[in-house]
């Protein structure tokens, strides 16, 4: 039987993952409806809607990993 604090725990996981993946995929969209190549984002200086939706994606980025505990763990590829 499953701990109910580990099923908790992996729906959180579950939802920020989901929230990781949308944040990424409108980033990856805005950048490319504004010309930007979405692999270049780290070395652009965003405009204010594209640097709110970075700091969204580290936001859950940093969040996904002090819920799993592992230094570096990204929650999902980086396909921008």
């Amino acid at each position: 039987m499953s701990n109910p604090e580990d099923v908790s725990l992996a729906s959180v996981r579950t939802q920020l993952h989901e929230k990781l993946r949308r944040v990424n995929e409108q980033l990856r969209k805005e950048m490319l409806a504004r010309g930007f190549d979405p692999a270049q984002y780290e070395n652009l200086a965003l405009t204010a809607p594209l640097a709110e939706l970075y700091m969204q994606r580290e936001e859950l980025r940093a969040e996904l990993n002090t819920l799993s505990g592992v230094e570096g763990f990204t929650g999902e590829r980086d396909e921008s």
